[in-house]
């Protein structure tokens, strides 16, 4: 083939770029005031969310054990794994960016005009708090488990797609800190009614 007929060098793409193209058009679905419903706006944000959970487990988990094992191919598209990740990293933050901006200030707002309104704790008013803290107590607090992080416990092991917090843990008596990991169980729901129209997360 002569050298004016030759395929140009970026002429393929890498599939995981192709992926995030494609989750980028499911957030804009959520985009879509004009033609697509608000509650199917805020569904397309939880399936942009889910199928970016799935990416990092399987696609970004695979390029990540290839860096780590030290095969240094490059991609079909010519690109070393380890520059392939950085621009996955890059990318993927911009779309949850976008995806945040989007709930906070479009989403969220719709929503609360219909009658659907998540609130923070400091919404709430004293009755609303006691409220809460006695929920928190009978039927939260006995289904956690922290788990100590440190010389000698290791990090634990998180399972996929679980909700986990990062605390600090302060001993009373002592005042020593320590790190450890929470995960909450999938029994509790994600928001807890206050009076059928408000939420709190």
């Amino acid at each position: 083939m002569s050298e004016q007929h030759s395929l140009p060098s970026d002429r393929y793409s890498d599939r995981e770029m192709s992926w995030l193209a494609f989750n980028s058009r499911v957030l804009d679905l959520a985009k879509d005031a004009a033609r697509i419903p608000l509650l199917e706006r805020t569904k397309f944000l939880a399936i942009f969310s889910n199928n970016l959970d799935e990416f990092f487990m399987v696609r970004v988990a695979g390029l990540k054990r290839r860096i780590a094992a030290g095969v240094a191919v490059p991609t079909i598209s010519g690109a070393m794994p380890r520059d392939l990740l950085d621009a996955i990293l890059k990318r993927s933050r911009e779309l949850v960016l976008e995806q945040s901006d989007l709930f906070q200030n479009e989403i969220r707002p719709a929503l609360a005009d219909e009658g659907i309104v998540i609130v923070g704790w400091d919404d709430l008013n004293l009755q609303e708090k006691n409220s809460m803290r006695a929920l928190f107590a009978e039927r939260i607090f006995p289904v956690l488990t922290p788990l100590a992080v440190d010389p000698s416990h290791p990090f634990p092991y998180i399972s996929g797609l679980s909700l986990n917090l990062a605390v600090v843990l302060k001993n009373p008596v002592t005042g020593s800190k320590q790190f450890a990991r929470v995960k909450v169980p999938t029994i509790l729901p994600r928001f807890l009614p206050l009076d059928g129209k408000r939420f709190v997360p």
